[in-house]
């Protein structure tokens, strides 16, 4: 049994908790909170709820810690202190910075002969994985990434952490016509702000500025700055009544050419609908447990990617299995 403990116990936390009990190779160890253990209900039976303090005195009884903070603040000092310790999953999902995440994270893992697998979900993550099958056997053409309509968890926590802002959702919607014409085959070229638009929802502290709220969002560098965003200031009640649920998903298409003078177009696509984003990121930051869990055994330690996987160390089955059932 791969023993996974959980560092934060938020909506991602809880899906991880979930997730765990669908994969039969794998328990629950320990969950590790910022608040107080005693006020932390989880489901499992028998695990423990510890102090996040409190975690390196648990480091024999974790094979993997998955790390369920936030990329804006969380991920960048979490993901590098606890590789220190133990062999890590993150979700780090801030693009721009993944090169400088990477760097702090293999400079912990190194020093401590661990294993540290970031940036794992659905995007980055299952659609990095798409992007470089479809780039690789296309490489004339160009790529397209739309995401939504759906809830951003990393967005909606970066407005969350302004001053004044109680709550937030932020929905990030493509722009159908920018769609439709990559889905032609046309290959456009679209301007980041082309592709999409993002809609926040924020719920402000009793005389907050919401001028000075909406000139935080509007501008805050590699979340909203470069899009078309909508800021609408709402209750409460409003929010738990109509914004209680966190869908999302989303496409990856390839456009591209074969042939001696690229006389043929080939158009692939990915597609994600999901009732739950941070559910289904959960079930995948698991999967990507299992791997990092057997490249830890296999010696290979450092900070690693899912373009570093082997598809096989994600996967229940054994190779026999797979060459059978799956090839």
């Amino acid at each position: 049994m791969i023993k996974v403990g959980i560092m934060g116990y938020g909506n991602l936390g809880k899906g991880v908790e979930c997730a765990i009990k669908q994969n039969p190779d794998m328990e629950l160890a320990a969950v590790f909170t910022r608040r107080n253990p005693e006020d932390v209900k989880i489901l499992t039976e028998g695990a423990r709820v510890y102090k996040a303090c409190d975690a390196a005195a648990h480091k024999a009884d974790v094979d993997v810690l998955i790390i369920c903070g936030g990329s804006a603040t969380d991920l960048p000092e979490q993901t590098p202190e606890y590789a220190g310790m133990f062999n890590v999953v993150d979700s780090f999902d801030t693009h721009a910075r993944i090169p400088e995440h990477f760097e702090n994270v293999e400079a912990a893992a190194k020093a401590a002969g661990t294993t540290a697998v970031i940036s794992a979900g659905w995007d980055p993550g299952m659609f990095s994985l798409n992007r470089v099958y479809a780039e690789s056997i296309l490489p004339e053409g160009e790529t397209y990434t739309f995401w939504g309509r759906g809830v951003s968890q990393g967005h909606s926590d970066a407005v969350r952490r302004i001053e004044g802002v109680l709550d937030a959702r932020q929905y990030t919607i493509p722009v159908d016509a920018a769609l439709d014409a990559v889905r032609s085959g046309s290959a456009p070229e679209l301007s980041t702000r082309e592709k999409h638009t993002r809609l926040v929802y924020v719920v402000a502290e009793d005389g907050a500025d919401q001028a000075k709220i909406t000139e935080e969002i509007v501008t805050m560098k590699n979340y909203f700055d470069e899009y078309d965003t909508t800021v609408e200031f709402i209750d409460e009640e409003t929010m738990a009544r109509d914004h209680s649920g966190i869908p999302h998903g989303g496409f990856v298409i390839r456009s591209g050419r074969t042939g001696w003078e690229g006389e043929n177009n080939h158009v692939v696509e990915y597609k994600l609908q999901l009732d739950s984003n941070p559910e289904f990121t959960s079930s995948v930051l698991v999967a990507v447990a299992r791997a990092t869990y057997r490249m830890a055994q296999a010696g290979m330690h450092g900070a690693k990617t899912v373009f570093d996987i082997p598809p096989a160390m994600l996967s229940l089955k054994s190779p026999e299995e797979l060459r059978k059932e799956m090839l």
